[in-house]
């Protein structure tokens, strides 16, 4: 092995160990299924709004709980749509006693992910910030084929 590849093998295991250090880059990732969290299993609760005979709005409702030891910064929302319509964003409001706390859209790739990152804690010169805290509801509405087969 010559001087260049040492150098650069050594480079790449150095930026490897750099990269794992970082905290910022650690991300909360929403349970589903039957994992018991405060209580709640966080099992998602979706319902089909008709639009048109065409497309359908999709309203899926989980819960999020945001611990108050949570030492994270970032969470986010994330899923595939296996048949969603072109050029029309996931919605997501997140609501915390019914009350509107957050409301964003993100875009869906043409392989039907789509991802949305939001803080939950915010760090300035040593002091916490906590955004969120305690147990929400995301509501995230996707807009789908009504019936794909048939669009062929």
């Amino acid at each position: 092995m010559n001087m260049n590849m040492k150098g650069l093998f050594l480079t790449g295991i150095l930026l490897v160990m750099i990269f794992s250090l970082i905290p910022s880059l650690a991300f909360a990732h929403p349970h589903q299924g039957q994992i018991m969290i405060n209580n709640n299993t966080h099992k998602p609760n979706t319902e089909i709004i008709s639009l048109n005979p065409i497309m359908n709005l999709e309203k899926t409702t989980v819960s999020f709980y945001a611990s108050e030891d949570n030492t994270l910064p970032w969470a986010f929302v994330e899923g595939k749509i296996a048949n969603h319509v072109k050029d029309y964003p996931v919605i997501i409001q997140i609501f915390k006693n019914n009350m509107p706390i957050h409301f964003a859209q993100t875009n869906v790739d043409n392989n039907g992910d789509y991802e949305y990152r939001f803080r939950v804690l915010n760090s300035d010169n040593g002091i916490d910030t906590k955004i969120f805290e305690g147990n929400y509801l995301v509501q995230i509405f996707k807009v789908v084929y009504s019936d794909p087969i048939n669009l062929i």
